[in-house]
């Protein structure tokens, strides 16, 4: 079940908000545990039991951890921790490695053992850390240790966030998951950033994905179309992946959370230093503070922060999909980041902000299609295409799909930015627009959009979400 579909619409959503709001407070978290399970048991009932092991198994660490902290027996803690980290990362890495491993053997030493087709349960890669996230605070003293197994399930389990992130570390949470301040306000505010995230996935993501997939299918394709084509992925999993975290977090308000944010504008950015502090937020806090910093950070002289830098970027590569282009695009944008820090720092501070900008986007957009290409030798032909080689620059195939996708290239472009937003601020300041209007034309844009986005659920079938792969 996905967020932009009618049956969550229409039947799952108002369900679970009138049973969530009719019972007393103290089995609200009980009611979003037990819909949280039927949410990811809808796609996929086998794995529901993965899920609830590492729930269990993670409660039963942190209890572990603070019985035997209270006898002072560190030596046993770190056990616990150690058995966590491993039995965790263990079970991630054989539901998202094995067949990647066997594959490489197979290629590597000409065997021929078979693969095991296993299926990657959705959302292991971010239910996985979140459960990590609390038994490593609990074993450093960051929170204090849950008692409640439902509620340290509902934690888990959370369908807001569950399949895609935002990932919300326990911490993040610990005080509102005993108690939490539900409210109209709230409960208004989720719906509209709600829809707003709904929107960004049907209306814009959808179709630029559309001509993303139909150039990408190509056999032989023009410079001016591989461009295109490359924006329009640049475009796709930015509207649906944002529009996800948007969705998530409205969801999380209606029930009384406030989830952190996952990004901010980062295709304004002007460096990939930058680009990557507004995107995917969420997970580069988990690398930074469950990795990074552990392995010293910057604080062990430049070539042990390179090396630090080099193992998290591999592993943020690999964590994001079993195959040699994710690892690439790792790689990719840790020697990037490693010149930025320690050879381009001063040329860019002395560039104009738009010379920066276009240079960030040139290789942002370079990445993209990296990750987006699983076969290495296809993306080695489309950057062929995309840099000329060999390759013409226009053709009547590349002016069609230009100005049939014009209207909604540009559309994405200005979404992507504040711009919207500042526009509409400067007019409600210069109309001396009222808060009670202001939420008035808020709602009823709102109500519009939800109505467009239900057309366009209704009359296409295309509504791909991309990072259930993840």
């Amino acid at each position: 079940m996905v967020f932009s579909s009618g049956v969550f619409l229409f039947l799952f959503l108002p369900i679970v908000l009138a049973v969530y709001y009719i019972c007393p407070g103290k089995l609200r978290n009980t009611v979003l545990f037990v819909f949280s399970l039927i949410f990811y048991a809808w796609g996929e009932p086998i794995y529901v039991g993965i899920m609830i092991f590492s729930t269990a198994f993670d409660y039963c660490n942190g209890m572990l951890i603070e019985t035997f902290r209270k006898k002072h027996n560190e030596k046993i803690c770190k056990i616990v921790i150690i058995m966590s980290v491993v039995v965790n990362l263990g079970i991630l890495a054989f539901f998202k490695y094995t067949d990647f491993v066997i594959t490489n053997i197979n290629n590597l030493f000409g065997a021929s053992v078979s693969l095991l087709q296993i299926a990657l349960p959705i959302g292991i890669s971010f239910y996985t850390f979140q459960t990590l996230s609390y038994t490593i605070d609990v074993y450093l003293g960051k929170v204090k240790v849950q008692h409640n197994i439902i509620n340290f399930g509902m934690y888990v389990s959370m369908f807001p966030q569950l399949i895609a992130g935002p990932i919300v570390r326990y911490s993040d949470v610990e005080n509102q998951i005993a108690r939490r301040n539900e409210n109209i306000d709230d409960i208004a505010n989720g719906f509209r950033r709600f829809i707003v995230g709904l929107s960004k996935k049907i209306l814009v993501a959808n179709q630029v994905g559309n001509l993303w997939d139909e150039i990408s299918a190509m056999s032989s394709i023009t410079t001016s179309m591989a461009w295109v084509g490359a924006i329009a992925y640049t475009f796709q999993i930015y509207f649906d992946f944002s529009g996800y975290s948007d969705m998530a977090i409205g969801l999380g308000q209606m029930f009384g959370f406030k989830f952190p944010e996952n990004f901010n504008y980062p295709y304004e950015s002007k460096s990939i230093t930058e680009f990557w502090r507004r995107w995917h937020m969420t997970l580069g806090t988990w690398f930074r503070e469950y990795l990074y910093i552990p392995l010293g950070g910057n604080k062990k002289g430049v070539p042990r922060q390179i090396f630090n830098l080099f193992i998290v970027w591999f592993l943020t590569g690999l964590w994001h999909g079993a195959g040699w282009n994710f690892v690439c695009w790792g790689l990719y944008f840790f020697i990037i980041l490693v010149l930025e820090k320690f050879v381009l720092k001063k040329v860019l501070n002395k560039c104009p902000n738009i010379l920066k900008h276009i240079y960030s986007l040139i290789l942002i957009v370079c990445g993209w299609v990296i990750f987006a290409c699983t076969d290495i030798s296809e993306m080695g032909t489309f950057f062929k295409a995309m840099f000329g080689i060999k390759t013409p620059f226009l053709g009547e195939m590349s002016l069609y799909y230009i100005g049939s996708y014009a209207v909604i290239l540009i559309i994405a472009a200005i979404a992507s930015t504040k711009l919207p937003k500042y526009i509409v601020g400067q007019v409600a300041i210069k109309m001396n627009v009222s808060n009670n209007v202001k939420l008035i034309v808020s709602n009823v844009a709102c109500l519009i959009l939800f109505f467009i986005c239900v057309a366009f659920l209704v009359g296409d079938s295309y509504n791909p979400f991309l990072y259930f792969r993840f």
